[in-house]
């Protein structure tokens, strides 16, 4: 049913499902090691199911597929992007109703009453997104007021702080991990095949679902916070796609380069 809503098909028995996120994970390290992570992904299109999982929105994200093609990176067969609020093909990066539409009746009529509250606020700037799903903001730390954020709360969304820098209000439940977990039930594929990796707090979620993960060296400490009680995440050593790679092998995927 999935696959129907697609504009391109998927793999038909991967061996791996690779979801990543993009700034500082995919989108990180340097340039020569981006570009053979970049070709080795490309080469392994019918082994390596990819799934962008990102708090980019999709015109961001058809950005940054623009200004990386030059050093080999392609589109991934799926996104998850607004931090799980939205689900697209990768290829087209038109969303897919079937994953979307649950997420779309959580958020009814969030937005209006939100606004008002967040109009004025200290510390906060509006960021320019274009999510129908999802309110992002710029956050000042020496400004804003964190006790605004139960107040939120109490209104039927979840507030996320990445990086001390970025706030995400979503519908309360939705965030990368439930949206992945979703979307694996939909693809039915074996969870022993999933790997996940990212950088920031917003990837938390993902790193909670009891997957395999792969925490980058350039993890940001509030995320290295939670490591200890995280028993299926490796930390690597190496920084953005070093690290997943990195990671990869440690899980027992070294056959993929062969």
């Amino acid at each position: 049913m999935l696959q129907s809503q697609l504009s391109a098909p998927l793999p038909e028995a991967p061996e791996l499902v690779l979801v990543t996120d993009l700034d500082g994970t995919l989108l990180g390290g340097a340039t020569a090691e981006r570009r053979r992570f970049y070709q080795w992904l490309a080469q392994q299109r019918e082994r390596v199911l990819h799934v962008f999982c990102t708090g980019r929105d999709l015109a961001s994200i058809a950005r940054v597929l623009e200004d990386d093609e030059p050093i080999g990176l392609a589109a991934p067969h799926l996104v998850i992007g607004d931090v799980g609020c939205t689900v697209a093909c990768g290829q087209s990066l038109l969303p897919v109703p079937l994953a979307v539409e649950p997420i779309e009746a959580r958020w009814q009529g969030l937005e209006q009453r939100l606004l008002p509250m967040l109009e004025g606020q200290p510390g906060l700037a509006p960021q320019p997104l274009h999510s129908e799903r999802r309110l992002a903001y710029y956050v000042d730390p020496e400004q804003f007021d964190h006790s605004l954020i139960p107040e939120l709360e109490a209104h039927g969304v979840d507030c996320l702080l990445s990086d001390n820098r970025y706030l995400d209000l979503l519908p309360s439940g939705v965030n990368k991990g439930s949206t992945l977990l979703a979307l694996l039930e939909w693809l039915d594929v074996d969870r022993d095949r999933v790997v996940t990796a990212g950088d920031t707090l917003n990837d938390l979620a993902m790193f909670e679902t009891g997957l395999k993960g792969v925490m980058v060296a350039n993890a940001e400490a509030a995320l290295l916070e939670h490591l200890p009680r995280l028993s299926s995440v490796y930390l690597a050593s190496e920084e953005g796609c070093a690290g997943i790679a990195e990671g990869l092998r440690h899980f027992g995927f070294d056959h993929l380069w062969d």
